[in-house]
């Protein structure tokens, strides 16, 4: 399979058309529904095409592989999870009350997207390549946290003794280790409870404060 980290020399191009891109976007959803159905070694491009309605020769033009388009589907669901919509607090609004609205975006998003995680958990632990792509995207929310962490100590809001990096790293792998538990794995933990706990932990961790 061409590396997922970098671009292919013969990768297809995107599509220039609008109609173009509504077939492009109709073979990412159909991926996602096979791949979330059938899993990722069982799926078959016949099984994708069937669900898209359209021939091999037309997926052929937009990818080269499965593990392309499976890519394209990590990436989308990745956008969700990064940008899922939360509520826009202001600079000046409560520090806690901020967190909490970003964790229950983010398992609201997570829940969206929790059949998927399990194909992300499949494929990873078979090729270096999906691995790589996991701890780029990964790092993604690490380094926006950490971000975070850096201003509220600059404006007294937090610990100044912990390191944000750090800090962020340990905290995001919780947060996203409780969504994982609960709705790829199904344990069945209420949402309101997994957000009160989840920020109720983060603001602890970092001796987060709320402005006088």
């Amino acid at each position: 399979m061409p590396s997922l980290a970098g671009e292919s020399v013969d990768k297809p191009k995107q599509p220039v058309t609008a109609r173009g891109e509504r077939t492009r976007n109709a073979l990412v959803a159909a991926a996602r529904r096979v791949f979330e159905r059938d899993g990722f070694q069982e799926s078959r491009l016949t099984d994708i095409t069937a669900e898209a309605n359209c021939s091999t020769g037309t997926f052929y033009t937009y990818f080269q592989s499965k593990e392309e388009i499976l890519d394209a589907v990590f990436s989308e669901a990745h956008e969700d999870m990064l940008h899922p919509g939360a509520p826009h607090l202001g600079d000046d609004a409560d520090p806690i009350a901020v967190l909490e609205a970003s964790n229950r975006a983010y398992f609201e998003a997570y829940r969206r997207n929790a059949k998927l995680r399990l194909v992300l958990e499949q494929v990873t632990a078979n090729s270096p390549e999906f691995r790589e792509q996991r701890l780029l995207r990964g790092s993604v929310f690490s380094e926006r946290n950490a971000r975070e962490i850096a201003r509220l100590q600059e404006r007294g809001l937090a610990d100044p003794d912990i390191d944000p990096d750090s800090a962020a790293a340990a905290l995001s792998g919780m947060v996203s280790r409780m969504a994982y538990q609960a709705f790829a794995l199904g344990s069945g933990a209420d949402i309101d409870q997994l957000v009160s706990t989840a920020t109720r932990l983060w603001a602890n961790a970092i001796g987060m404060r709320r402005p006088d």
